[in-house]
């Protein structure tokens, strides 16, 4: 419309007059609530670099070799007869067999715990 030489009043337009300015103290509002968001994000920095330093701290990462050997947690098979309650917590040592990752590796797996059930 406006390549035609006029341009159109919009409902909006009029609205736009009758609007009072914003009041003094929603604006000193906005900042404030500015000034807190940007108070809570350096915050939450200062604090992920604190985290991130305790952990690399403490952290050490596995140095698995194949041929090692490891005892298995038996938290999550389904497959030990008896009750859970009176199974030993871990099984093993079992050797391993292939590496795959860091933290995961294939291990050679005998007797009860080699059952797919």
């Amino acid at each position: 419309m406006l390549e035609k030489g006029w341009n159109p009043r919009l409902p909006y337009d009029t609205l736009k007059k009758d609007l009072v300015d914003i009041h003094p103290t929603a604006s000193s509002f906005e900042l404030m609530l500015d000034k807190a968001r940007h108070h809570a994000n350096r915050c939450m920095q200062v604090y992920f670099k604190y985290a991130k330093e305790r952990w690399d701290k403490i952290h050490k990462p596995p140095d698995f070799k194949i041929g090692d050997l490891v005892l298995v947690s038996t938290l999550n098979f389904n497959n030990i007869k008896g009750l859970k309650k009176l199974k030993d917590s871990f099984a093993g040592p079992y050797m391993i067999k292939a590496l795959h990752g860091p933290n995961a590796v294939q291990l050679e797996l005998t007797g009860e715990l080699m059952k797919k059930t």
